[in-house]
């Protein structure tokens, strides 16, 4: 990626589990890693960084793995703590981007057929509540905000040909704070990658700034 530009790098990960990462063509500054409160042995879900005076949030959300599990409780109280975070390191007037695979599709419009998923894992109420309560400390959606209603998926499984009949969720978000939302001249899903063979289930979400 060096010779297309991207000469900055701020990586954290599990090999094979979890991992994050930010590249940047601008030097990146003041990097975090996980949440404050986060044992030196937790999974790699976060990194923060300053960029050109905008603080980024990237991060992979826990993916919940079954209703009623461990790993469900902890994906619940995970994006809890993320609103603790945010509420207790940044105000809603600074410019601030929350992105990555937040693993929640938060509206009906977010899931290609609401009859399939209700009450099925990335779409309970308990997770959508969840994320609700996350977006309730400012953020603004984006994906939203430009496309307004549409149906578009960044996420589609490997099986049945769900790419090809458009059969997916939108899991991966970019939300930003209302002084930089302001800026957000586009914000788009780019389906093309997924189409790719030995592809990721996940596509890239774009957005663009005037700034």
């Amino acid at each position: 990626l060096r010779p297309l530009g991207y000469q900055h790098t701020a990586l954290f990960g599990e090999r094979t589990y979890n991992g994050v990462a930010i590249l940047s063509v601008y030097p990146i500054v003041n990097v975090q890693r996980n949440l404050p409160d986060d044992p030196a042995n937790a999974q790699k879900r976060l990194i923060a960084a300053t960029i050109n005076g905008i603080r980024m949030v990237n991060v992979y959300a826990p993916h919940g793995t079954r209703l009623a599990s461990e790993k469900y409780t902890y994906k619940l109280d995970w994006i809890n703590r993320l609103r603790n975070y945010f509420d207790k390191n940044y105000k809603k007037k600074e410019n601030v981007v929350l992105c990555g695979d937040l693993n929640v599709a938060p509206h009906e419009l977010d899931v290609w057929k609401v009859s399939v998923f209700r009450n099925k894992l990335h779409f309970t109420k308990a997770e959508r509540d969840a994320i609700q309560d996350l977006k309730k400390w400012g953020f603004v959606d984006l994906f939203r905000q430009i496309n307004d209603d549409a149906k578009e998926f960044s996420w589609w499984d490997h099986f049945l040909h769900s790419v090809e009949m458009d059969k997916g969720m939108r899991l991966d978000h970019i939300w930003a704070s209302p002084p930089l939302a302001e800026l957000c001249t586009d914000c788009w899903i780019d389906k093309k990658p997924r189409e790719l063979e030995h592809a990721s289930d996940h596509a890239p979400v774009i957005a663009e700034f005037a700034i």
